[in-house]
């Protein structure tokens, strides 16, 4: 059935909606925490919401070689934004880029048979994993709260006023609406918190008056792609654990529109992401993977035609091209964003655990590997010196929590878990010992 133009763009506008409080946001932190001026932040702003119109479009698209061809939002995950930090900050910005970029490539490869994979990541550890990352950003959101780290008002009484207020206001529009509002929550506590930040004198509007209505974009506009294995390492643990969560959003939307997937178009999908992340890595913005709000959205508004996702990528294509939205986003007080934060991060701790709730937790080991790489990946995090005299090669995979958190995981899963024989082998095993005694 034929749908009126006019629908199918409001619709569209709507998966903007949904998705571009989360789209905003990660360039917000990132930058933020690297210190970029209100031009750079404009630029990555808009460079990201450009990249998700075609990162979603590319995905969306199907052909011989990607894409595959349901109606899927792509973004930047949250997963990614504790590295990038850590990455930016003892590496450098142009490190970022090359490990998402190499990230990107590593995708692709393994695209085909990532299936004959996803044993080494298991709920267990794509759980721990997420939780240890979701643990790592809580001390950014704390310091946005105080005002941002060096900051000459650092913990004021009206920077912690600001930030608890946006979030109590979040929280309000949880309990109190239901449906699209309380979808877009996190975009109107911002808002909000904008707005009494303004009453108060702490908005400063000069970077929107001084972005201009149009740019084009621009290849390795912080620098040229530099590779350091580290970086390398942590960008490529997080493109993985961001395929099993796309391959759990890929059945669900094929649940929801009835396509059958094959194996094929489970590789087409996965090397969409690849693709996008390669070309987030030479156009400066990020790595890219499913939003799962937006696949709500096709749930509740019955609409599962691939125009209305083409319609929203256009959208953002387009406005990725003017700079003064993106703007707009860059005025937001430092405290406000933290107040968010505390929301957007500890859902991403919680999003963890309830990946972890589908592990067997009757099983010690599957306990243990838990306890061991959660306090692995936390305890690195806060005594980063730890590691500090063993030799270089090996303090590559132990400076890191989120590295060290997430290979402690994946080996003790390999020990337990695949390694085990089965049951058959220890009851003949246990047969054996018997007739020998």
């Amino acid at each position: 059935m034929k749908q009126h133009p006019f629908k199918i763009a409001s619709l569209g506008i709507q998966h903007v909606l949904a998705m571009y409080a989360g789209a905003v946001i990660v360039p917000l932190i990132v930058g933020g925490a690297l210190k970029f001026n209100g031009e750079q932040l404009t630029y990555l702003v808009s460079i990201d919401i450009l990249m998700c119109g075609i990162a979603t479009i590319l995905q969306v698209w199907q052909n011989r070689f990607f894409g595959i061809g349901l109606p899927i939002v792509l973004g930047c995950t949250f997963t990614a934004v504790g590295p990038m930090i850590a990455i930016g900050s003892q590496y450098g910005i142009s490190s970022i880029y090359g490990s998402i970029l190499l990230s990107g490539l590593i995708v692709i490869l393994i695209s085909g048979f990532f299936g004959k994979l996803i044993k080494f990541f298991p709920p267990v550890v794509t759980g721990s994993v997420v939780t240890i990352i979701g643990i790592t950003l809580i001390p950014v959101a704390m310091n946005n709260i105080a005002g941002g780290q060096g900051s000459p008002d650092f913990g004021s009484i009206s920077n912690i006023s600001l930030a608890f207020g946006t979030l109590l206001f979040i929280i309000l529009l949880y309990r109190f609406t239901t449906g699209f509002i309380r979808s877009i929550s996190i975009l109107l506590g911002l808002m909000a918190g904008t707005l009494a930040a303004s009453i108060m004198g702490k908005v400063n509007f000069s970077a929107v008056g001084d972005a201009s209505w149009f740019h084009m974009v621009q290849p390795f506009y912080f620098g040229t792609p530099t590779f350091e294995l580290t970086p390398i390492i942590t960008m490529t643990l997080v493109a993985i654990v961001s395929l099993v969560e796309s391959t759990g959003v890929y059945f669900a939307l094929s649940d929801i529109t009835g396509k059958k997937l094959s194996e094929q178009d489970l590789a087409k999908g996965y090397r969409a992401e690849g693709f996008a992340s390669i070309l987030g890595a030479l156009f400066n913005a990020f790595p890219y993977t499913t939003y799962s709000q937006n696949v709500g959205l096709v749930q509740l508004s019955g609409v599962k035609g691939k125009n209305v996702i083409y319609t929203m990528g256009g959208i953002l294509v387009v406005l990725g091209f003017v700079p003064k939205i993106g703007a707009l986003t860059t005025v937001i007080p430092t405290p406000v964003l933290g107040g968010a934060m505390v929301a957007m991060f500890g859902m991403v701790i919680a999003y963890g655990i309830k990946m972890l709730s589908k592990v067997e937790f009757a099983s010690q080991e599957n306990l243990l590997i838990i306890a061991c790489s959660v306090g692995m990946g936390l305890g690195v995090t806060a005594v980063p010196d730890l590691f500090n005299h063993l030799p270089e090669s090996v303090k590559i995979l132990t400076n890191n929590g989120i590295v060290a958190g997430s290979l402690t995981a994946i080996f003790l899963n390999i020990v337990f878990n695949i390694m085990r024989p089965n049951k058959e082998q220890q009851l003949s095993g246990q047969a054996n010992n018997q007739s020998a005694v």
